[in-house]
């Protein structure tokens, strides 16, 4: 079964997202980010999620995840816990 590694950062609103997003692009810490505006568990970790498999996560997550280009930052992506920035680390 396929696995992937990836770090998120979860907020409420797609304005959110893209304001994140934007400081990312100017060259801001992924981790630091995650620790500040992410409203999920895993901010403790910079949004580290650890290993998965795929299948683990929403359809959503798991398309970016497993299709997208690694080390890129993908998003906003829409699940029903909000709004996700994502950047896969690796797969198998």
């Amino acid at each position: 079964m396929p696995k992937a590694c990836a770090y998120h950062i979860l907020v409420k609103t797609e304005k959110e997202c893209l304001d994140i997003k934007a400081k990312l692009a100017k060259g801001a810490d992924f981790g630091k980010l995650a620790k500040q505006y992410s409203l999920c568990p895993s901010k403790k970790r910079g949004g580290d999620l650890g290993e998965f498999n795929k299948g683990d996560m929403v359809k959503a997550f798991d398309d970016v995840v497993f299709k997208k280009p690694l080390f890129e930052v993908h998003g906003p992506v829409k699940t029903k816990f909000g709004f996700h920035l994502i950047k896969t680390v690796y797969r198998s």
